[in-house]
């Protein structure tokens, strides 16, 4: 599954001379971009070198076809390592009977990553289903086979908020990613060559039954709780609705019932400068250069997304890159501005971008922003995906392994009392039209505990989002819904870096 892959036949007709020649200058990062302007020769063009990046690339690539940065760590800030899983740190569950999918023909057989974290009790009740975003890995913590710093490695262990003390953690790499799961990468079993744009478009729907495929395999009827932040938020709720005598809490953590046209909107914007990359070639790109400027642009995009202008004003104000110390100074003039990465925060997406674009497959990311864009949980649009909306949940929540290894007692009522007083907040004075549609569409878990987590200086999944969640929710008659909104300015990736507050609040849930 990895993108770097080639064949001689393919590195012989990279070997062809590029259609356009660069002019012959020292290579050097987009950080180090000198200026435009005169130069020795009055009449020479300039040169951009974060422009000249990108062939240098390409030259590293056809020289060497492993990602180089897999292994590299960001330095400019807390970012989590989105680095890509060795094949034998994590086990693959095949499935090989058809998987109903919603927009196209059932897939014929498939193949899930996965990885896990805790005991399993006797009775195999005490299992959490961890989902990811869009560009996770399984590797959500360290393992003995793997002991990398997983996405997730503060929130997972010993007394944390997934408490594996308590709990038996389960983490999938997506149906459509390519950490190991089935994917556009995917070799095809019918033509022997990598599905590319071939594959089906994929919902959130399909990913969580791929996800209960392994659950039946191995032999969990329920699960204790589903959590998930971003996308996995998406999918948590989605496990709840297909699965409600399955699922006994849901999590949705900077997530969302009906994806917003904002959101659609910028990841559009980023399958638009993929698909634009002249080495995506429709997405058969398998046996040549991978549409790597195209996955950098996207995802200085996405990053956009994920933080929050008061972060960075903090972060890096209007501060310029320092400059070479053996770049050309007129104590007489103010400094010359650079056309390439110049302010730091420039600087900071233009190593995002960097980092990632060798990482993750690029039609792997166009089908899983797709399936995000297509999520929707209002009654019509269930209706129209021929969704059957199942019965609520028949009995009473699970009781957490601290209590359910008792004979029943005062406490277990005590618990259940305490879950169907939940916190509130203020009704929104003005609901949105589709809230009553909605409502109708969550009407399954009506009778799941839901944590739902906002974050204020969110612009990906903004906070009122996840208040027409719970709104929504409470109307469908949950009288279960615990609702926070926490303050901050990391934005969207606040769930991955809170772990006071959202760590403390899923171990409260959970526990």
């Amino acid at each position: 599954m990895n993108v770097g892959k080639s064949s001689s036949k393919a590195l012989r007709l990279l070997s062809r001379p590029p259609a356009r020649t660069y002019r012959s200058h020292p290579i050097r990062t987009a950080s180090q971009c000198s200026a435009p302007g005169p130069s020795n020769a009055p009449h020479d063009r300039p040169h951009f070198p974060c422009v000249d990046a990108h062939a240098a690339r390409e030259s590293r690539i056809i020289t060497s076809r492993s990602s180089s940065s897999s292994s590299a760590s960001t330095s400019s800030g807390p970012e989590p390592p989105y680095a890509r899983p060795n094949p034998t740190s994590y086990k693959v569950y095949h499935h090989d009977s058809p998987v109903p999918l919603v927009y196209a023909d059932p897939l014929p057989s498939f193949d899930i990553a996965y990885e896990t974290w805790g005991t399993l009790s006797p009775r195999k009740d005490n299992v959490i289903l961890l989902h990811t975003g869009l560009s996770a890995s399984s590797h959500a913590a360290s393992t003995d086979l793997n002991p990398a710093d997983g996405w997730w490695e503060k929130f997972i262990g010993p007394g944390k908020a997934l408490d594996t003390n308590q709990f038996f953690i389960i983490c999938t790499n997506v149906l459509g990613g390519c950490y190991g799961s089935t994917g556009p990468s995917s070799i095809d079993p019918s033509t022997g060559e990598p599905y590319a744009t071939r594959f089906p478009v994929l919902s959130i729907f399909d990913m969580v039954r791929a996800q209960f495929c392994l659950l039946d395999h191995l032999g969990i009827e329920r699960l204790y709780a589903s959590v998930g932040s971003s996308m996995g938020a998406m999918q948590s709720l989605a496990a709840g609705w297909l699965y409600p005598e399955r699922v006994g809490k849901v999590v949705s953590i900077s997530g969302t019932a009906r994806s917003s046209p904002s959101a659609i909107a910028m990841r559009f914007a980023q399958r638009s400068v993929l698909m634009a990359d002249p080495n995506w070639k429709n997405g058969f790109y398998y046996d040549g250069l991978p549409p790597h400027t195209g996955m950098k642009l996207a995802r200085q995009i996405a990053t956009i997304t994920y933080r929050s202008g008061p972060e960075w004003d903090l972060r890096f104000g209007r501060k310029l890159r320092k400059l070479p110390d053996d770049a050309p100074t007129r104590p007489d003039r103010a400094r010359t501005p650079a056309l390439c990465p110049d302010f730091l925060i420039e600087t900071y997406l233009d190593h995002q971008g960097e980092e990632f674009c060798l990482k993750y497959d690029a039609n792997s990311l166009i089908y899983i922003s797709k399936a995000m864009d297509l999520f929707d949980m209002t009654a019509p649009a269930l209706a129209e995906l021929r969704l059957d909306p199942p019965p609520p949940r028949s009995g009473p929540p699970p009781l957490p392994p601290s209590l359910a290894a008792h004979p029943a007692s005062p406490a277990h009522a005590q618990y259940h009392h305490l879950h169907s007083h939940s916190k509130s907040h203020p009704p929104p004075p003005n609901p949105p039209l589709h809230l009553p549609d909605l409502a109708a569409g969550l009407r399954p878990l009506a009778n799941t505990p839901v944590l739902i987590l906002g974050v204020q200086s969110d612009i990906l999944f903004p906070v009122e989002q996840q208040r027409e969640v719970a709104d929504a929710l409470r109307i469908a008659g949950n009288q279960m819904v615990s609702y926070y909104e926490l303050g901050g300015v990391w934005g969207h990736d606040t769930f991955l870096l809170d772990v006071q507050n959202v760590g403390g609040a899923i171990r409260g849930f959970l526990s």
